[in-house]
């Protein structure tokens, strides 16, 4: 689930974020599906591994109260160059493990090409369309948590 990216300092890739394209491509993504999609990342230092990070920041976010209990969060470390992405038990029971890698190995082979919002987008965009097929998205199609790019 996690992965660490290589060639680009903490700086150059917090610098690279583009939190309003991030957020159309949320909006883009949760049009598809009932699903919910949080981004968040990090420059700060942590004594846990980022696995065990982005479940915490999984959990401070609320992405746990979702109705049908299917949000994702795509979590980047950008002072060791890690990602995680997790997807809550709803959603996890349905894509398994290799769809979070192949995700995660989408999202780390753009950003190694110095572009990390790209990067990113296509992570939302391939969990977009893959949950559209287990959550596609309903008549009423509440957005039940913030679309904003978190940081710490």
């Amino acid at each position: 689930m996690f992965e660490r990216f290589k060639r680009l300092n903490k700086f150059s890739l917090a610098g690279q974020i583009q939190s309003e394209k991030i957020v159309y491509a949320i909006q883009l993504a949760e049009e598809q599906t009932s699903a919910e999609i949080r981004v968040h990342y990090t420059t700060c230092m942590s004594n846990d591994d980022v696995l065990t990070e982005a479940k915490k920041t999984f959990e401070s976010l609320k992405m746990h109260t979702t109705q049908q209990r299917n949000a994702v969060l795509i979590f980047l470390r950008l002072r060791t160059k890690e990602i995680a992405i997790l997807g809550d038990i709803g959603i996890h029971q349905h894509v398994g493990n290799e769809f979070w890698t192949a995700v995660k190995e989408e999202v780390i082979h753009t950003i190694k090409q110095d572009n990390v919002s790209e990067g990113i987008v296509k992570g939302l965009e391939i969990i977009g369309k893959q949950l559209s097929i287990f959550f596609p998205a309903l008549d009423e199609n509440p957005n039940e948590l913030s679309n904003e790019v978190t940081f710490h």
